[in-house]
C-alpha cells in the first residue's frame, strides 16, 4: 500500500532501498525556507542497520503489512527450532539465533506468534510470561527481610534470575521473557 512520506508513523514497516525497515522515530520538520519533510529514523528488520532518511510529502513509500501467524513450538533439533502452524499443520524450522536468548524459555507445546512477509519469517513473539521451577538458589535465611534484597537463582532451563529471599529450590515462579526478571510466585 502506497503512502505519502509525511504519513509515516513510528512502528510502520516500509519497503525502502530494496529492504524492509521499521520506522523507529519520526520528526516532522517545517524549515523557514523550502518545503516541509519528515525526518525518519529507520531500523532494518533483516539486518541490524539504521538509516536516517528525509521524506517529502510528495514522495510515496510502500507500506508493508506483516502477517502474524500462530505457531506451536514442537522441539529443538540441533541449532534449529521446529514450529508447527496450528491452522495448516505445516512445520517450519528457525535457527536458534533467530529467536535469540529467549529460546531458553521455549517449552514443548508453547504457542508463539511469528511475523511473516511473503512467507518468510521476520520476527517471533513469545508469551510475555512463563512459569518455571527454581532448580538452584541459596537457602532461606530466617529473619532476613524482603526489603530490596534479592538472591541469584538458576531455573530449570538454566537461566539465571534474581529472586526474593523467600523463594526456595523446587518452587515455581513466573518470569518475564522480555526482561528476564522475576515477576511473582506461581500459585
Amino acid at each position: 500500500m502506497k503512502i505519502n512520506g509525511n504519513e509515516i508513523r513510528p512502528g510502520n514497516v516500509i519497503m525502502h532501498k530494496d529492504g524492509l525497515y521499521v520506522a523507529v522515530k519520526v520528526d516532522h520538520v517545517k524549515p523557514g525556507k523550502g518545503g516541509a519533510y519528515a525526518q525518519v529514523e529507520l531500523k532494518s528488520i533483516i539486518g541490524n542497520t539504521k538509516l536516517n532518511e528525509r521524506f517529502r510529502s510528495a514522495e510515496t513509500v510502500e507500506r508493508v503489512s506483516l502477517e502474524q501467524r500462530d505457531f506451536q513450538f514442537l522441539y529443538a533439533q540441533g541449532d534449529a527450532l521446529v514450529f508447527m502452524n496450528t491452522e495448516s499443520y505445516e512445520q517450519i524450522e528457525l535457527d536458534t539465533d533467530f529467536v535469540g536468548d529467549r529460546a531458553a524459555f521455549l517449552q514443548d507445546g508453547m504457542m508463539v506468534t511469528v511475523e511473516m512477509h511473503e512467507e518468510k519469517p521476520l520476527g517471533i513473539q513469545l508469551p510475555a510470561q512463563v512459569t518455571l521451577e527454581v532448580s538452584d538458589t541459596e537457602p532461606v535465611v530466617k529473619g532476613q527481610t524482603a526489603a530490596n534484597s534479592f538472591k541469584p537463582a538458576i531455573l530449570e532451563n538454566g537461566v539465571k534470575v534474581m529472586v526474593p529471599p523467600f523463594i526456595a529450590i523446587g518452587q515455581k515462579i513466573i518470569v518475564d521473557t522480555e526482561e528476564v526478571t522475576y515477576v511473582r510466585r506461581a500459585d
